[in-house]
């Protein structure tokens, strides 16, 4: 088309030109794809899942957290893939660790816990044990705390005091906040498994040449589980200003 000796362009071919020039994913208000919402049931990468849900208490690859390494070989080569499962389902009742299935009150689906389960499980090393076989999960027994106070002056106490209040190397384990945190058998893990992390050993390694037996690790816990208080956190009652007793 012409307009007084000059060449003007169609508005139609303009506007086929605009559109192959952005293409459609690029028209004003239309959204990118990398700015479309995931769904968040549809999440399936192991480290995205361990970083949101795992690492606040486990640590990066779980370790170096406050919570047990559950990255660790050894506790790996200790619990096996149905621990796992059970524990990131249910949680532990009673404990900080809640439960993370949708089933048991949580967000994530089972496809997702089984992402979880197969990821931490990349972490173990088959020499871990290097031929070991470990103590049983759940004790097979029920301690005794007196014996467990022989056996904890035995293995313990040279790390954590004689009253295991703390000591040279070693923090108190008698405290009755940590005491609270924990359960029977995640005392009976920490013992088994140790927390590398912080240096302290495993149940071969307390004692060089005496690795603990499942007997000695039950008595142990039951001798700590005596010393749990009812109520964890409450000071002892005092009489209000003023007022004597």
């Amino acid at each position: 088309m012409k307009r007084r000796g000059r060449f003007v362009q169609p508005v139609g071919v303009l506007v086929v030109a605009v559109f192959a020039s952005v293409g459609c994913g690029g028209l004003p208000g239309r959204p990118q794809a990398n700015s479309i919402p995931v769904d968040p049931d549809k999440v399936s990468n192991f480290m995205l899942l361990f970083q949101q849900n795992c690492s606040g208490c486990h640590g990066v690859e779980g370790r170096h957290g406050a919570a047990l390494p559950i990255g660790d070989p050894v506790y790996l080569a200790y619990a096996d893939d149905s621990v796992l499962r059970e524990v990131i389902s249910k949680g532990i009742s009673g404990t900080s660790m809640p439960p993370f299935a949708r089933s048991a009150g949580g967000m994530l689906t089972d496809d997702q816990v089984a992402v979880l389960v197969d990821g931490i499980r990349q972490w173990s090393q088959p020499d871990a044990l290097a031929g070991v076989h470990p103590p049983p999960y759940a004790s097979p027994h029920s301690g005794d705390a007196a014996r467990g106070a022989a056996a904890y002056a035995t293995f313990c106490a040279s790390c954590h005091g004689p009253e295991g209040r703390g000591g040279p190397q070693a923090s108190s384990i008698v405290d009755g906040t940590f005491l609270a945190l924990l359960t029977d058998q995640e005392l009976r893990t920490m013992i088994v498994v140790g927390r590398p992390d912080f240096g302290a050993p495993d149940w071969r390694n307390n004692v060089p040449g005496k690795p603990m037996s499942s007997e000695e690790i039950s008595d142990v816990v039951a001798w700590l589980a005596a010393q749990r208080p009812k109520f964890a956190g409450r000071p002892y009652p005092s009489p209000p200003l003023g007022e004597h007793p």
